[in-house]
């Protein structure tokens, strides 16, 4: 099958200024890029000077989970309507792979936020049969990291105490492995279970682990706030200490470090964003390859007992209830934590409660409180607890417009979504116009020149990854293209639930989107496991 670009504007995914031409695909692959190209084509396509670049790569995703249900085409969607063909997995050391075969903590491997439901097959322990599993049989392209948690929940599941010699061994066989069978790096959730408990001699093994095969760390640190439950309550700020966390297991190492999404939650720590930066340009400066992601969201999703400290959580039903703990953790809900965070109770919108509880969804804790004639506080608690403390929430600000536009800018910056499709209730706004978004305030001044924003989505994410052949609108490559219209994006108004501006995608040659209808026959096979 032979397709013809006509007329297109290409950004080359290198940074360099576009160009009008033609682009010859071949099957899976792009047979030339040139100015102008007469050859034969089962199809010619003119875009009439609509732009193309590669499709889109979201550098930080946790779709290795959604790739492996039995119907994943509706956990793609939203993604290939932005444009985005091929995702790096397994973020925040909760991968869906990696872990022993016969673990009997596989009820905990997620983290509590994933799980094995409705998947094609119980479990794919190895990054091997990961990969095998899901190449041609999903819609889009998924390169997935090992993940600490869950290497080491495989081996010893969520208990609060350092690893023995042969348990170590175990978990850090387990996470090269992957690395020998095609894992494009390794990830750690120093705040899910159980990374929370890991010391920094484990974590520096596992950064060690990283260096010697040359592929990416990539760590969720343990705090990302100025105000946590981790550390002492005051001094310096809680998300730079966890930052000086990092700086001690990678230095004197040449690691690929990736610090994933550098936000700012709460207005409190907005302050901090200097010295966070400052901090990862010093590393790069002694030899660490220090890098960070981004989403164009200044909300996040999370569960909603985020603030509720573990003693709490840890009482029976009827402690709980007692006058005395709700008192004192009112106070360290509305007084050590939103005041000190710089969040409100007007900030925390409840994406989902549960079955029956559909009415409060979108609905913030204040708005709620306001109807119940309750306060604030013992509104969120009771909400709590009607979710089984499983309830999600959306909330912010973790950024301002400002803060994104100063660091979409920089150099060593990737971009990414962090989102996934739920089941239920409000959905994270990045899974509809994330990317979008980037090229949108791009247009405007407002963010990197167009030639750079393409990159940081496309050919720099597959350079940092080490994914071949992806990433470049170049002869040989992959046909992984996404056409767009500049002027649409430009005009266009964000956050509205839906993307805006991308045209047609085409994943390994084959043609999913056109002018808003999705190929659901190409979309079954469309999609490759992605190897080192």
């Amino acid at each position: 099958m032979r397709i013809l670009l006509k007329n297109a504007k290409i950004y080359d995914g290198a940074a360099n200024a576009p160009f009008t031409g033609d682009i010859l695909v071949e099957d899976e692959r792009i047979a030339a890029v040139a100015p102008s190209i007469e050859e034969k084509a089962n199809k010619v396509i003119d875009l009439g000077g609509l732009s193309v670049s590669s499709g889109f790569f979201d550098a930080h995703s946790h779709n290795d989970w959604f790739c492996i249900k039995k119907e994943p085409l509706k956990y793609f969607e939203p993604f290939i309507r932005q444009g985005i063909t091929s995702f790096i997995t397994g973020n925040c050391g909760l991968s869906a792979v990696g872990f022993e075969k016969d673990t009997p903590y596989l009820d905990k491997i997620g983290g509590g936020l994933f799980h094995y439901d409705s998947t094609t097959k119980d479990v794919y322990p190895s990054v091997k049969s990961f990969l095998e599993g899901i190449d041609g049989k999903n819609p889009c392209n998924i390169a997935v990291l090992v993940g600490h948690c869950t290497a080491r929940t495989g081996v010893a599941g969520w208990e609060s105490r350092e690893l023995n010699p042969q348990e170590k061994e175990r978990m850090l066989g387990i996470m090269e492995q992957g690395l020998k069978e095609g894992a494009c790096g390794l990830s750690l959730g120093m705040m899910y279970e159980p990374g929370r408990y890991t010391s920094v001699a484990e974590t520096k093994e596992v950064a060690m682990l990283a260096e010697k095969y040359n592929r990416p760390l990539t760590v969720h640190a343990r705090a990302l706030s100025a105000i946590t439950m981790d550390y002492p309550m005051f001094g310096r700020a809680h998300n730079l200490r966890a930052l000086d966390e990092l700086v001690e297991i990678s230095k004197g190492t040449h690691l690929k470090l990736q610090y994933s999404h550098a936000i700012f939650v709460g207005t409190s720590t907005f302050k901090t964003k200097d010295e966070l930066h400052s901090i990862l340009d010093n590393l790069r400066k002694e030899g660490v390859d220090a890098w960070f992601d981004i989403y164009h969201e200044t909300l996040g999703v999370s569960v909603m007992t985020v603030f509720l400290p573990s003693w709490f959580q840890e009482l029976s039903p009827e402690e709980r209830r007692k006058p005395g703990n709700r008192i004192r953790l009112a106070t360290v809900c509305n007084n050590l934590i939103l005041k000190m965070l710089g969040f409100g109770w007007k900030d925390i919108q409840i994406a989902y409660l549960g079955p029956g509880l559909e009415q409060y969804e979108g609905k913030t804790i204040a708005q709620i409180a306001r109807e119940w004639g309750k306060s604030c506080f013992y509104t969120y608690l009771e909400l709590a607890e009607m979710s089984g403390f499983k309830g999600r929430a959306n909330m912010g600000p973790y950024s301002t417009p400002e803060i994104i536009e100063w660091q979409s800018k920089m150099d060593n910056v990737l971009y990414m979504t962090d989102a996934w499709v739920e089941e239920n209730g409000i959905q994270n706004p990045a899974i509809y116009d994330c990317f979008p978004k980037f090229i949108h305030f791009s247009l405007l001044g407002k963010g990197d020149t167009m030639p750079n924003t393409i990159r940081k989505m496309t050919g720099a994410v597959a350079d940092r990854f080490s994914i071949p052949d992806r990433g470049y609108v170049k002869p040989g490559y992959y046909a992984d293209l996404t056409v767009f219209d500049e002027a649409e994006m430009a005009s266009a108004t964000p956050d509205q639930e839906r993307s805006f501006g991308i045209k047609r995608v085409f994943i390994n040659g084959k043609e999913v989107l056109s002018d808003g209808v999705l190929d659901t026959e190409a979309l079954k096979t469309s999609g490759h496991a992605l190897r080192n």
